[in-house]
């Protein structure tokens, strides 16, 4: 019997311009665990949106490595905000456990126009968003979603839906002062800012 142990790496891109410039890429990563990376400052540039524990401990070993000349490109996620970041753990260590919800990929979270009175806390995959049927982007692990519509009078201005299986966290309103939403809600106008154009 043999035992082969799944295996972890993170493979990363850097181009260095002719003018002395740097930009790095997280273009390459095991299934699991989720990664993050910073730049020359600290600053967390890019994570994956994905961790998959079940596909990594069955698969990423042997010929299923980079050093077996297989890579896996992951999904890569907008990093959240600071904010977001004080917010998700108001939400997750803030006060009662909050509940957990399962999303298949394709699955509604919020339909633009419903009632609303809950908030969302991304765990884990992509999320993506639109408005009026056009497509937004995708929104990854760390994002909070669904403070316009508390502020806003209680209706959904944006269709969430997974764009992968997705982990999400469901907070009740009152558990986060509506000052943070507000603040918030100023960074997540783009859905004003596609109606504009």
């Amino acid at each position: 019997m043999e035992w082969v142990s799944p295996t972890v790496w993170t493979t990363l891109t850097l181009t260095i311009s002719a003018d002395g410039e740097a930009a790095g890429e997280l273009t390459g990563a095991s299934r699991f665990p989720r990664h993050w990376v910073y730049d020359q400052t600290g600053q967390l540039t890019a994570k994956s949106a994905v961790a998959d524990l079940s596909e990594w401990m069955h698969v990423s070993h042997g010929a299923h490595t980079p050093w077996g000349a297989e890579d896996t490109r992951p999904l890569v996620a907008v990093v959240e905000t600071a904010l977001e970041h004080q917010l998700s753990v108001l939400i997750m260590h803030g006060g009662a456990k909050p509940e957990s919800r399962r999303l298949p990929a394709g699955a509604l979270l919020t339909e633009q126009g419903a009632a609303a009175d809950d908030l969302y806390l991304l765990l884990d995959g992509l999320i993506g968003v639109s408005v009026d049927g056009k497509d937004l982007g995708d929104l990854g692990p760390g994002a909070v979603i669904g403070e316009r519509a508390i502020l806003e009078g209680g209706r959904r201005t944006a269709t969430v839906r997974a764009a992968t299986p997705c982990l999400v966290a469901v907070a009740a309103k009152h558990q986060i002062d509506h000052e943070s939403l507000a603040r918030l809600a100023e960074y997540h106008h783009r859905e004003d800012a596609l109606a504009d154009g």
